[in-house]
């Protein structure tokens, strides 16, 4: 049995995982955009945070589950979060948006919003469990082929 042994932030070895993840886990059936290269840009980008959550069992430690940030003034931008398919529904995802919502807060940031696929009921449902409310609808935001609902959370009401 694995259990998470940190969230913290992801390290320079992270980001070609991170970037594997995104394209099998967020980006199934679009073009690859969260290249490595994106990645290590958020990575070493001052207003970003791209955190990550390892499991810990048999002696090694594995890349669960990531989430990459981006805070604005007033706003904080959740652009991506992934948890590995042996560690969904197990609270990993709450965990990492948690990190996050904290680290927020202390930065003086009250509203994150995100876009989810518009044609994904799980993660919106997720979403939607903790406080998020849709605020709109763009079309064709997914390569010009797949619609996203936008998504915002005012942290002063939690």
């Amino acid at each position: 049995m694995t259990s998470i042994a940190e969230i913290a932030p992801a390290r320079g070895a992270d980001i070609q995982a991170i970037a594997d993840m995104s394209r099998r886990l967020v980006e199934v059936g679009l073009p690859w955009t969260w290249t490595p290269e994106r990645v290590m840009r958020h990575f070493r980008h001052p207003d970003s945070l791209v955190i990550t959550a390892r499991s810990a069992g048999c002696g090694t430690s594995v890349l669960a589950g990531f989430a990459i940030m981006h805070f604005g003034d007033d706003i904080a931008h959740l652009n991506l979060l992934a948890v590995e398919s042996a560690h969904q529904r197990l609270g990993l995802g709450r965990q990492l948006l948690s990190w996050l919502e904290h680290t927020a807060l202390t930065a003086g940031t009250f509203t994150i919003c995100l876009e989810v696929r518009a044609r994904n009921p799980v993660a919106l449902l997720f979403y939607r469990r903790l406080g998020f409310v849709e605020t709109g609808r763009v079309p064709r935001y997914y390569s010009g082929r797949e619609d996203a609902l936008r998504l915002m959370r005012d942290l002063r009401h939690t």
